[in-house]
């Protein structure tokens, strides 16, 4: 079985965002940069199935500025075998339906048995790009997944919903969005970084697939949320209900 892991570079999730002071976007200037949190939760899962003997091979690919080679590395020293960049412009910003399109090229390219991607970046928060995927290829999906068990020509996926988990077998090849529960990814080591320096890196172009990445969205401008203010203390039921009827107007 041939896998595909598709990872992308976000500000870290440790890191405090800051809204540029003329509302064009976030401050990225000097900021941490790492790995999406659910795609290292996918490389992990992947890795873990290939050392199981499920999985022959494990390919990373990711959509980027050249900086996003480090992540893509960071994933070949998790244990990716080998990784692809489809370079884009510093300053492009690549919307989910392209990122689809790139992946579904790179898709019919590799051929692989499954595609295991985070449910979503913590940049956008879009959850778009894995069943954009799945529709454009015409494939099954699982999506939010707590586990991944590989069965014959098939995987069963379970999901978490709203009233629980649900499991579902999907037909190969698939799609499989990963959430927060199915592993808990590992911290590469020093040997292994090293080798990563050394397993293939291919780099191309979106041009080569023939997919426009001009965005279709306009953002008109990024702003802080509000200062939270301060709780109020009422004394009984009945200063609460005059309260929210009169000052919140939401009765």
């Amino acid at each position: 079985m041939k896998l595909l892991v598709a990872v992308k570079r976000v500000v870290d999730y440790a890191v405090k965002i800051r809204v540029k002071a003329d509302g064009s976007g976030i401050e990225l200037a000097n900021v941490k940069m790492s790995m999406n949190p659910f795609d290292e939760i996918a490389v992990e899962e992947a890795v873990r199935l290939k050392e199981s003997g499920t999985a022959t091979e494990v390919v990373a690919v990711t959509i980027g500025p050249a900086k996003s080679q480090e992540t893509l590395r960071t994933a070949l020293a998790i244990g990716a075998d080998r990784a692809i960049h489809i370079e884009t412009p510093a300053d492009a910003e690549i919307e989910p339906l392209a990122v689809a399109k790139l992946l579904k090229a790179v898709v019919e390219a590799e051929k692989p048995d499954l595609v295991v991607l985070g449910k979503q970046a913590i940049d956008d928060d879009c959850n778009q790009t894995g069943q954009m995927l799945a529709a454009l290829l015409g494939w099954p999906q699982g999506t939010f997944a707590s586990k991944v068990a590989p069965e014959g020509g098939a995987v069963a996926v379970t999901r978490e919903i709203d009233g629980g988990l649900e499991t579902v077998k999907l037909n190969l090849p698939a799609i499989v969005t990963t959430d927060l529960r199915l592993n808990e990814p590992r911290y590469p080591s020093l040997p292994n970084i090293m080798k990563a320096k050394k397993k293939p890196l291919d780099v191309k172009k979106p041009d080569e697939f023939g997919v426009d990445i001009a965005p279709r969205l306009k953002v008109l401008k990024t702003a802080e949320p509000p200062a939270r203010k301060g709780g109020v203390k009422v004394a009984d039921v009945a200063e609460l209900v005059h309260r929210l009827k009169t000052e919140a107007g939401v009765i």
